[in-house]
Protein backbone atom coordinates (compact mmCIF):
# COMPACT_ATOMS: atom_id res chain seq x y z
CA UNK A 1 0.00 0.00 0.00
CA UNK A 2 1.33 3.43 -0.87
CA UNK A 3 2.03 5.90 1.90
CA UNK A 4 -0.85 8.10 0.68
CA UNK A 5 -3.31 5.20 0.65
CA UNK A 6 -2.16 4.14 4.11
CA UNK A 7 -2.59 7.69 5.45
CA UNK A 8 -5.98 7.97 3.71
CA UNK A 9 -7.19 4.70 5.21
CA UNK A 10 -6.00 5.69 8.70
CA UNK A 11 -7.72 9.11 8.43
CA UNK A 12 -11.03 7.60 7.31
CA UNK A 13 -10.97 4.83 9.90
CA UNK A 14 -10.27 7.35 12.68
CA UNK A 15 -12.80 9.83 11.16
CA UNK A 16 -10.08 12.51 11.01
CA UNK A 17 -11.29 14.94 8.34
CA UNK A 18 -8.36 17.33 8.89
CA UNK A 19 -5.87 14.58 8.05
CA UNK A 20 -7.48 14.12 4.61
CA UNK A 21 -6.85 17.67 3.37
CA UNK A 22 -3.15 17.28 2.48
CA UNK A 23 -3.83 13.97 0.73
CA UNK A 24 -5.98 15.52 -2.04
CA UNK A 25 -4.84 17.60 -5.01
CA UNK A 26 -6.54 21.00 -5.33
CA UNK A 27 -8.43 19.79 -8.42
CA UNK A 28 -9.44 16.35 -7.10
CA UNK A 29 -12.48 14.75 -8.72
CA UNK A 30 -14.68 12.33 -6.79
CA UNK A 31 -17.06 10.09 -8.74
CA UNK A 32 -20.01 9.05 -6.60
CA UNK A 33 -22.31 6.07 -7.13
CA UNK A 34 -25.34 8.36 -6.75
CA UNK A 35 -24.41 11.36 -8.92
CA UNK A 36 -23.62 11.41 -12.65
CA UNK A 37 -21.13 14.30 -12.55
CA UNK A 38 -18.16 14.29 -10.18
CA UNK A 39 -17.70 16.35 -7.06
CA UNK A 40 -14.81 18.65 -8.00
CA UNK A 41 -12.17 20.51 -6.02
CA UNK A 42 -10.68 19.94 -2.59
CA UNK A 43 -13.19 22.09 -0.64
CA UNK A 44 -16.20 20.24 -2.09
CA UNK A 45 -14.64 16.78 -1.69
CA UNK A 46 -13.66 17.54 1.91
CA UNK A 47 -17.22 18.73 2.56
CA UNK A 48 -18.54 15.49 1.11
CA UNK A 49 -16.18 13.47 3.30
CA UNK A 50 -17.45 15.37 6.33
CA UNK A 51 -20.95 14.16 5.48
CA UNK A 52 -19.80 10.61 4.70
CA UNK A 53 -17.91 10.28 7.98
CA UNK A 54 -21.13 11.21 9.81
CA UNK A 55 -23.35 9.01 7.64
CA UNK A 56 -21.58 5.66 7.61
CA UNK A 57 -22.03 3.37 10.60
CA UNK A 58 -19.54 0.60 11.33
CA UNK A 59 -17.31 1.66 8.44
CA UNK A 60 -14.27 -0.58 7.99
CA UNK A 61 -11.82 -1.44 5.26
CA UNK A 62 -11.58 -5.18 4.64
CA UNK A 63 -9.10 -5.42 1.76
CA UNK A 64 -6.80 -3.62 -0.66
CA UNK A 65 -5.42 -4.03 -4.18
CA UNK A 66 -2.68 -2.01 -5.89
CA UNK A 67 -1.73 -1.44 -9.52
CA UNK A 68 -2.53 1.09 -12.22
CA UNK A 69 -5.75 2.10 -13.97
CA UNK A 70 -6.92 4.52 -16.61
CA UNK A 71 -8.31 7.74 -15.17
CA UNK A 72 -11.60 9.16 -16.39
CA UNK A 73 -10.23 12.69 -16.58
CA UNK A 74 -7.73 12.26 -19.40
CA UNK A 75 -7.65 8.53 -20.08
CA UNK A 76 -4.01 8.10 -19.09
CA UNK A 77 -2.88 5.29 -16.83
CA UNK A 78 -1.96 6.30 -13.29
CA UNK A 79 -0.90 4.47 -10.15
CA UNK A 80 -4.05 3.35 -8.35
CA UNK A 81 -5.22 1.45 -5.30
CA UNK A 82 -8.56 -0.09 -4.42
CA UNK A 83 -9.68 -0.18 -0.81
CA UNK A 84 -12.55 -2.61 -0.18
CA UNK A 85 -15.00 -1.57 2.55
CA UNK A 86 -18.11 -2.56 4.46
CA UNK A 87 -20.46 -0.22 6.30
CA UNK A 88 -24.09 0.50 7.10
CA UNK A 89 -26.08 3.57 6.05
CA UNK A 90 -29.80 4.14 6.44
CA UNK A 91 -30.16 0.65 7.91
CA UNK A 92 -28.69 -0.97 4.77
CA UNK A 93 -25.47 -2.98 4.69
CA UNK A 94 -23.10 -1.64 2.06
CA UNK A 95 -20.32 -3.43 0.21
CA UNK A 96 -18.07 -1.06 -1.69
CA UNK A 97 -14.73 -0.03 -3.05
CA UNK A 98 -12.79 3.21 -3.08
CA UNK A 99 -10.63 3.51 -6.21
CA UNK A 100 -7.84 6.03 -5.66
CA UNK A 101 -5.78 7.43 -8.56
CA UNK A 102 -2.57 9.22 -7.63
CA UNK A 103 -0.91 12.33 -9.08
CA UNK A 104 2.82 12.41 -9.77
CA UNK A 105 3.40 13.95 -6.33
CA UNK A 106 1.61 11.00 -4.68
CA UNK A 107 -1.56 12.86 -3.67
CA UNK A 108 -5.02 11.58 -4.64
CA UNK A 109 -6.18 13.24 -7.88
CA UNK A 110 -9.22 11.12 -8.67
CA UNK A 111 -11.44 9.06 -6.43
CA UNK A 112 -14.23 6.71 -7.48
CA UNK A 113 -16.67 5.08 -5.08
CA UNK A 114 -18.63 2.00 -6.12
CA UNK A 115 -21.32 0.53 -3.88
CA UNK A 116 -23.70 -2.41 -3.93
CA UNK A 117 -26.52 -3.46 -3.61
CA UNK A 118 -28.89 -1.00 -5.27
CA UNK A 119 -30.98 -0.61 -2.11
CA UNK A 120 -27.83 0.49 -0.27
CA UNK A 121 -26.94 2.94 -3.05
CA UNK A 122 -30.41 4.49 -2.70
CA UNK A 123 -30.21 4.70 1.12
CA UNK A 124 -26.71 6.16 0.95
CA UNK A 125 -27.75 8.72 -1.68
CA UNK A 126 -30.64 9.96 0.45
CA UNK A 127 -28.51 10.21 3.59
CA UNK A 128 -25.64 12.00 1.82
CA UNK A 129 -27.96 14.47 0.06
CA UNK A 130 -29.58 15.33 3.39
CA UNK A 131 -26.12 15.90 4.91
CA UNK A 132 -24.98 18.06 1.97
CA UNK A 133 -28.13 20.19 2.25
CA UNK A 134 -27.67 20.45 6.02
CA UNK A 135 -24.06 21.63 5.54
CA UNK A 136 -25.03 24.14 2.81
CA UNK A 137 -23.15 22.22 0.09
CA UNK A 138 -26.25 21.40 -1.98
CA UNK A 139 -29.55 23.23 -2.46
CA UNK A 140 -32.67 21.92 -0.75
CA UNK A 141 -35.20 20.23 -2.99
CA UNK A 142 -37.99 22.59 -4.08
Amino acid sequence: MTTTAHRFRAAVESRDLAALEDLFTEDIRLWSPVKFTPFEGRPMVLGLFGVLLRTFEGFRYVGELAGAAQTSADGTSAPAEILVFRATAGGKEIHGIDLLHFAEDGRIKEFTVMVRPQSAVHALGEAVLAGLVEDGLAPAAP
